[in-house]
């Protein structure tokens, strides 16, 4: 009755993670069917606010020239744009970089700062540096390796003048440079497509809820001093300032023409110390907030907590408890073959095929699903849809993506032990770069 009882659950809870799967995929299919009878043009805008963008930089001296040069290219006015350059902590040539760019003669006179900045607090930390000297209305921020796409800043304001009461913080999209690297970046760049195209436009399009990321957005100078800025030392500090604007009761706005492409890691070493990174910085943040679930209050931060924690643990306990039934009944079921009298643990009724049967067909489900989203996402993007990416979805369900059920798992485990041990849970490993 038990084992009957915990599979029940198991089974249930699979089947609400698909149906809250299709249906972030069915908003994000009617959000690009409307985008798509749409011709979107550059007109002039009404004003153009001045808008101070921050780059942090740690030891980036591989990507940021090119960072740099892409930032300065940008189709918006120069004479409103301030650079706030920081080389934070820096031990290799990032500063010299930045200076070999901005000393050319074709940038002369743009108002550009480099900063050699030696403090604490990480990225928050040179993001309330900035904040307290920054000049202009919108603060933008575009990480060391994110080369903006030379409207991006253009859509961004665009949007954020649409509804300047409300929209206090507006964001873009991102899109992996490295792609077509190997086989981890076609990976990456087909999760991050999915995360783009699908998750962040389906949830803006039907609930006006949005998460800054952390490169490629802007936010309201004032707003962002009013709310106390960053928290230093945060490990996801994107993710903390969301929840800081959410409690605020402003809507952080979706711009989905604006786009930047960033690398990614190229080897499993170094996606693992960054998504460790994120999930433990989500876990961090999540549980802060959780407290809010339980007073009255915004529902979108309410949305946020559950979105988080069903994510990085409900489902994934799901997902892990049904393939261990699974693989557990098929021991034993082997092992009837020689001895009849072995029985099934997990089973429904006198027939032991019936728990496989429904496990099988969960399987087969989150796999079409996973594919079908891949396949959708591809689609909205121009030349991505071939029948390669089929194929990479496929072997990337049984090998990629089941990297994030572990990572979840660990960071889940490092942040317990943080709190029992009271160790320093913000420490991260700096994800490398390359040559590409």
């Amino acid at each position: 009755m038990v084992s009957q009882a915990f599979m029940i659950v198991v089974i249930v809870t699979i089947w609400i993670s698909l149906f809250m799967s299709l249906t972030t995929l069915g908003g994000a299919i009617h959000f690009w069917l409307r985008q798509s009878r749409e011709l979107v043009y550059l007109t002039e805008l009404p004003s153009y606010p001045k808008v101070t963008i921050v780059v942090p930089a740690h030891n980036e001296e591989i990507v940021i020239a090119q960072t740099v040069q892409a930032i300065l290219d940008l189709n918006y006015p120069a004479e409103q744009i301030e650079m706030l350059l920081f080389a934070d902590n820096c031990e290799d040539r990032t500063a010299q970089e930045m200076r070999r760019i901005v000393d050319s003669p074709a940038y002369a006179n743009r108002n550009v700062r480099i900063i050699e900045r030696v403090g604490t607090g990480g990225k928050a930390g040179v993001l309330n540096d900035a904040l307290s000297i920054a000049e202009g209305e919108y603060i933008a921020v575009y990480d060391a390796d994110a080369m903006p796409e030379r409207n991006a800043l253009y859509f961004l304001v665009r949007k954020a003048l649409e509804d300047p009461n409300r929209y206090m913080a507006v964001f873009g999209r991102n899109k992996t440079r490295n792609a077509e690297q190997n086989f981890l970046t076609k990976c990456i760049n087909q999760e991050t497509v999915v995360s783009q195209r699908i998750q962040h436009c389906s949830i803006w399009h039907m609930f006006k809820i949005g998460l800054i990321p952390g490169t490629n957005f802007i936010i309201n100078r004032s707003f962002a001093e009013s709310i106390g800025g960053w928290s230093n030392g945060a490990l996801t500090e994107d993710t903390d300032i969301s929840f800081k604007i959410m409690q605020s009761g402003k809507l952080i706005a979706l711009a989905y023409n604006s786009e930047a492409f960033e690398q990614e890691p190229e080897h499993l070493r170094d996606y693992y110390h960054q998504r460790m990174r994120w999930a433990k910085g989500n876990y961090q943040v999540a549980l802060h907030n959780f407290r809010y679930l339980f007073r009255p209050g915004n529902w979108r931060i309410k949305f946020e907590v559950i979105s988080i924690a069903a994510t990085f643990l409900w489902f994934d306990a799901a997902i892990v408890l049904s393939n261990l039934i699974f693989l557990i009944n098929l021991g034993f079921y082997i092992a009837q073959a020689f001895n009849p009298d072995i029985s099934i643990p997990f089973t429904f009724g006198e027939n032991n095929g019936h728990i496989m049967q429904v496990l099988l067909m969960n399987w087969l489900l989150m796999i079409i699903l996973y594919v079908l989203q891949i396949s959708v996402a591809m689609s909205t993007q121009y030349g991505q849809a071939t029948t390669d990416q089929v194929w990479i979805a496929f072997a990337s369900y049984f090998s990629y993506s089941q990297l994030f059920i572990l990572v979840s798992i660990n960071a889940l485990l490092s942040v317990c032990l943080d709190a029992l041990l009271h160790r320093n849970g913000s420490v991260w490993v700096k994800t490398k770069r390359f040559n590409n």
